[in-house]
Parts: structure tokens; sequence; C-alpha cells
């Protein structure tokens, strides 16, 4: 059941132009080393929606037990595990791709002051990247209402294996963890359905999501690590380009707000010119006037 729900969720598929908000070192590294770096989820600058979905399975958690749950145990064993598998259980990678490639709140949050771009990529070539790395792409989700029902479905899945759950098969664990075997089975799949589950307040965002495989052993795979704001971030390579070795190939791109625009429109022609690159759509300036934000 819980499977079904993660299949429909990444079933979309993107049509536009998919952009990635960057800073002019972003574009520099992406370009260069052919890769986009992919986040531990829980690490991301926008990593409030794993509290998000926490906050709605709590919410439906305890709406459940007040009308007269037959197993409030189940319940709350399930709402403790979440709240310490969120930042302690598997790892899941992921890196945001926006619909609109000229927001300025995108331009504030994700680009240095007068140094930003946003990077356009054909849909069709991340979806083609995506496939080869065994990662999914899924749009994310901002309607509450939708998010809430999404959330009823995945406890009533809970329940559903509780049904056929046999916790005296499982005496090595504490009573108060005697449901764990049965959310261990569903931890993959719940991971996935939380990265797409945003707060309403960023709908704007239009926010399509590239997402890797569940990982259950960091020290066996290809993890690294970058120095974030105030600790460090791991991170997957997400490789931009087709075993054929060519450029990397980009549809659009824009220039975001910054002092001198003929010189850093001029100078990011060049750039990209010199690393075989021209956007089939060219390069745009966004036209927001520049400011000290």
């Amino acid at each position: 059941m819980i499977q079904d729900i993660t299949r429909k969720l990444y079933s979309d598929i993107p049509q536009e132009t998919l952009y990635h908000y960057t800073s002019f070192k972003g574009l520099l590294g992406i370009v260069d080393s052919g890769v986009l770096w992919a986040s531990d989820i829980r690490y991301m600058n926008d990593s409030a929606e794993m509290t998000h979905t926490a906050d709605l399975i709590r919410k439906e958690i305890r709406q459940r037990v007040a009308g007269g749950h037959p197993d409030p145990q189940l319940l709350n064993q399930f709402l403790d595990w979440v709240a310490y598998r969120i930042t302690n259980g598997h790892m899941l990678f992921g890196a945001s791709f926006r619909s609109n490639g000229n927001l300025l709140s995108q331009w504030r949050g994700y680009s240095a002051l007068g140094k930003g771009v946003s990077i356009g990529f054909n849909p069709s070539t991340i979806m083609q990247c995506a496939q080869q790395q065994r990662f999914q792409i899924g749009k994310c989700l901002y309607q509450l209402v939708e998010q809430q029902r999404l959330i009823a479905q995945i406890v009533e899945a809970i329940e559903a294996l509780a049904e056929r759950y046999d916790a005296a098969d499982h005496t090595n664990r504490p009573l108060a963890q005697a449901y764990y075997g049965i959310f261990e089975r569903i931890e993959s799949d719940l991971l996935r359905i939380a990265a797409l589950l945003k707060h309403p307040s960023f709908q704007e965002e239009e926010e399509w999501r590239i997402v890797s495989p569940v990982l259950t052993n960091y020290v066996a795979s290809p993890v690294l690590f970058r120095e974030g704001t105030s600790m460090l971030v791991p991170y997957l390579e997400f490789c931009l380009q087709f075993p054929d070795g060519e450029p990397i190939t980009l549809e659009h791109l824009y220039l975001g707000p910054t002092p001198n625009i003929s010189l850093s429109m001029n100078s990011l022609a060049m750039f990209l010119a010199k690393r075989g690159i021209r956007p089939r759509q060219g390069i745009s300036y966004c036209q927001i006037p520049y400011r000290q934000w």
C-alpha cells in the first residue's frame, strides 16, 4: 500500500525547463566537474519539510488516539520511532530544481548577493541522467489537505501491517519498541514521501526534486562531505554528463540581480563558450533591480 503512494508521487514527468539556482562559484563547479551536489535531505537549506512530515504524522496520530483508537501503543510507538529516525535513520539525497527560473525569493535564498544564476536544463536530460543513476524525480506537494490524506494512508498502512505482525517474534526488543519491526519495513518509502512534502508557504517555488536511492550504509557508499554554514554536509555527486564525454547540455541560463549587468552577461557568455556550452535559449538577465537585500 505505501509503495503505491510512493509510486504515484514520483509518477509526474516534468515538461518545462528545470532551473537550478546557485552562485557563480556553484556554476563554475557544476560546469567544470559535470556534476551537481545532491545533499542529504536532512541537511538541505529547506530541510524543514522533514520536520513538517513529522508534524503531520503527530497530528494524525493524536487525532486517532483521542478518537479511541483500539491500539494506541502501536501509534505512539510509531510517533516515537519517526521522531528518532528523522535525524538518525537511513540516508536520502536530493537536489532541487524550479519550474520558474526567475523568482526573487530564490535569488535571495540560493545565490550570493550580485553573484547568482539559475541554470536551465532540458527536463529530458535530467530524466535520463536520473535513470542512469537510479535516482527518481518528483514534483513537490504543497497542498495541506492532500498531504494530510497521504499521511492518513501511511498510518492506515501501518495498521494493516500490524494486523499481520506478531510482536512475539521480536522478543529481543524492549516492550516500548515491540512494533519497530513494522516501521522498519516502510522506512525507505516514508523517506521518499517526506522528501516531496513541503510546507504550503513554499508553494511559489514549484519545486521538482531528484532523489537518490535510500542508503543504509554510508561507509560503503560514495558519500562525500562539504563545508556547510555550521556543519559538515553529506552529499552525493549527481552526474550531468552522458558517457560520450560531451559538455553539459544547457537549455537556458538566467543571470540574477547584479550591479554590473553588461560585464556579467559578457563574462558568462565567454565562460560557457570556452567550455563548449551554448544554451539553446541563450542567456537572459532577470530584469530584477539590484538592491542590497
